[in-house]
């Protein structure tokens, strides 16, 4: 069975953070997209966001490749 993206998200940040325990993200469904929200430890924000922002618009191309797979738009937010 597949993962569900909210699922691979948490694996993908859990995996990079020294906090991987306090990875949460919420999802929220809009018509054919779907937000999702990933909240980290303040001390891995860092981590989670790279340098220059690559960090994050790597793990943003990884979710939107599993998303168009599942035939869905996703929108990944990350909460500072």
């Amino acid at each position: 069975m597949m993962q569900s993206l909210k699922e691979i998200l948490v694996d993908i940040a859990a995996a990079i953070v020294d906090h991987p325990d306090d990875v949460t993200v919420t999802e929220e469904e809009k018509g054919d997209e779907i937000v999702l929200t990933l909240s980290v430890h303040p001390d891995d924000m860092g981590m989670v966001i790279g340098r220059h922002g690559r960090i994050a618009k790597a793990i943003r191309s990884v979710m939107k490749s599993a998303a168009t797979t599942a035939g869905k738009k996703v929108i990944v937010d990350i909460k500072d």
